[in-house]
């Protein structure tokens, strides 16, 4: 195995950017014609802080959650390479073939390569390619003809860039020179330029100093506040969000309110276990910011996807109501498609406004922009904040390439709907933690007997009914993702709590099981049973 170099030549730099100049061509001609021969190759890499991403329980089978990308074989010429970390078992991928309307499973097979590095180490999947200088030449010569190729991933960082350049091929993805733009210090900057309000703070923080000084001035700002948010900058799914309290009653000098939050910021509270050392040293480490807790009667999470073509046209992807939880109320768990009526049509015109700055930056690919709205009475307006930009992929994408993947629809960029066949509008209640111990050891061959035994599945004929994800993290987490289609909020939901019927009587699961999740909604809210 070869010594990773993390670092990259001027040359290097320079051969990235003139890949990244053919890309609006590749894209302009599968645009144009549905059977444009072309190899897209995935590698959907999680290269983020690996410290932080061992807090999300199964996350080496989260390189499952783009398999909704076969898709693109529905075009009889294209090619699909996708790369993982370990095997995926190939009644997974049968699974996903077999919905391929049009196209046999057997012929789309045959233009599918997968590729395993048979690595379970807590690496990034790029670097365990770069670390491989075979795997890298067998990776060049399957791909063949560049001219007609690229490289899709979850996230760009340096090692996606790397890989790029070794393999000739461009990134469909920003250039990780602009990631800054996603930090949660980077999203306030371009928060402002769009016009577009958010929760009041201090960003660019570095020190404990830096922190106990911004709860300070916030406070004084604004005496009433109660709570405040410390963010990681590079965190991701809340899980590097601490929650601070305020001491009560608050000191009126000034040097026992320093103490006073100095003691207090010891208690911050996280939904994954943590210690104050680790978090400080993670906070000196990658900056981060920290922000008012914004509080009302009616708090809604909603997000809006959005992408920016290579040509540089920004585009509604989709929006969607997050469901939040742990302990902290900051973890993502899922969502329902789309976002609530009273507010789609003024989130979705504020994302606009922040693709437009993105895509002045040089952005290219998907990215969502998440947003909390808020009132105190049901006649009250929504006050709209916006919290934070993801520049690469996140929860919310995988069920929307699913409804794609399925339906073969499209999204109506003036209301927000999806729709699909004769004008129909789609709904979707989506997650990727369906889980339960009692699920624990179900290996997929196990899964698909009881899919087929009770017959949960979707169907063509009304395009409605369940698609499944992250089925391998079943065995050993008893974890897996649920993307429940209907033609209705209410038939989504009824599709989802049929499946967690079905699978509790299966496996003798108690229902409901602590911590489960259940879509039970109340004015466009969920909670925790």
């Amino acid at each position: 195995m070869t010594p990773f170099d993390p670092t990259i030549t001027e040359a290097e730099q320079d051969q990235f950017r003139e890949l990244a100049a053919h890309l609006p061509k590749i894209w302009e001609s599968i645009q144009s014609d549905p059977s444009w021969e072309h190899t897209s190759v995935i590698v959907p890499s999680l290269s983020v802080n690996q410290e932080e991403l061992a807090k999300v329980q199964g996350a080496s089978f989260y390189e499952e959650r783009l398999l909704f990308s076969l898709i693109r074989l529905r075009n009889p010429r294209a090619r699909v390479i996708y790369v993982t970390s370990q095997p995926i078992h190939s009644d997974i991928i049968d699974y996903y073939l077999q919905l391929l309307v049009g196209v046999p499973a057997s012929h789309a097979r045959q233009r599918l390569l997968l590729v395993c590095m048979f690595d379970a180490s807590p690496k990034p999947l790029t670097q365990k390619i770069l670390e491989r200088p075979r795997v890298l030449e067998r990776l060049q010569r399957w791909i063949g003809d560049t001219t007609r190729s690229y490289l899709t991933v979850y996230n760009s960082t340096v090692l996606e860039r790397k890989l790029a350049v070794a393999l000739g091929v461009p990134l469909n993805a920003l250039d990780p020179e602009l990631l800054w733009l996603g930090t949660k210090s980077g999203c306030k900057r371009v928060f402002r330029e769009a016009g577009i309000p958010c929760a009041p703070g201090f960003e660019n923080l570095r020190t404990e100093d830096d922190v106990i000084n911004a709860l300070l001035q916030m406070k004084e700002d604004n005496p009433g506040l109660r709570r405040a948010v410390v963010k990681l900058d590079e965190s991701f799914s809340g899980e590097g969000n601490g929650i601070f309290r305020y001491p009560e009653p608050f000191p009126t000098e000034p040097e026992s309110q320093k103490r006073a939050i100095q003691d207090a910021l010891l208690g911050l509270q996280w939904a994954a276990p943590e210690t104050y050392d680790a978090y400080m040293r993670k906070f000196r480490e990658m900056g981060g910011i920290v922000e008012e807790f914004l509080e009302a009667r009616e708090v809604r999470s909603p997000s809006v996807q959005m992408r920016v073509y290579p040509g540089g046209q920004a585009q509604l992807v989709s929006s969607h109501d997050q469901i939040l939880g742990g302990s902290t109320g900051q973890v993502y768990l899922g969502c329902r498609f789309p976002a609530d009526d009273s507010y789609r049509g003024e989130i979705q015109a504020a994302a606009f406004r922040v693709g437009e700055v993105l895509s002045n930056y040089g952005v290219v690919s998907r990215f969502g922009i998440d947003f909390l709205v808020l009132r105190e009475q049901d006649t009250d307006p929504w006050t709209i904040a916006a919290v934070e930009i993801n520049l690469r992929m996140g929860g919310t994408t995988p069920p929307f390439l699913a409804l794609e993947f399925l339906t073969g629809g499209h999204l109506d960029g003036d209301t927000g709907l999806f729709l699909a066949g004769p004008g129909q509008p789609k709904y979707y209640y989506a997650t990727d933690n369906l889980r339960s111990p009692a699920y624990r050891g179900l290996l997929p061959e196990d899964f698909m007997e009881i899919l087929m035994l009770h017959g949960i599945h979707f169907k063509h004929s009304t395009d409605t009914g369940v698609l499944f994800f992250m089925i391998g993290a079943l065995s050993q987490f008893g974890k897996l993702g649920v993307t429940c289609v209907g033609n209705s909020r209410a038939e989504a939901d009824r599709f989802y709590e049929q499946t967690v019927a079905v699978l509790d009587s299966e496996t003798g699961a108690a229902a409901p099981a602590r911590g489960r999740l259940y879509p039970i909604f109340d004015g466009g809210m969920s909670r925790m049973e």
